[in-house]
């Protein structure tokens, strides 16, 4: 296994990796909206709190060797399902074309009242 940390994603708060590589797939923790300098949460809006979590997942996609052209799946968590629309379309905007397996879920609370989280597993290209 192999870690991967990048300064241009949110430190880990706890004891976790922001992604880890194995059999040549990339897993990622998943990720708020936080901003990477400051870790405080960015955006008010569910598109604005998508776009940051997006570059935050660009961030280690690129630290692993990756893009979004090798995501296999997501999984997309958000505290009100009634904000998907929104979220779909600066999601759609931010993939360029690639359409990996998704699922979404509508959950409780997310850490510090983020609205979005978002985990990917990728492949690794040779």
């Amino acid at each position: 296994m192999k870690t991967i940390n990048t300064n241009d994603a949110p430190a880990a708060i706890g004891p976790y990796s922001q992604g880890v590589i194995v059999g040549g797939l990339l897993f990622t923790a998943g990720q708020i909206p936080l901003d990477p300098q400051t870790m405080k949460l960015v955006g008010g809006t569910i598109e604005e709190q998508t776009i940051r979590v997006l570059a935050n997942l660009d961030a280690i996609l690129k630290s692993a060797g990756s893009s979004w052209q090798h995501v296999v799946k997501t999984t997309v968590f958000l505290s009100d399902l009634s904000e998907f629309a929104q979220m779909n379309k600066a999601y759609e905007s931010h993939l360029n074309g690639a359409k990996p397996a998704r699922s979404t879920v509508q959950v409780a609370a997310l850490p510090l009242g983020a609205k979005i989280e978002i985990e990917l597993v990728a492949e690794i290209p040779t």
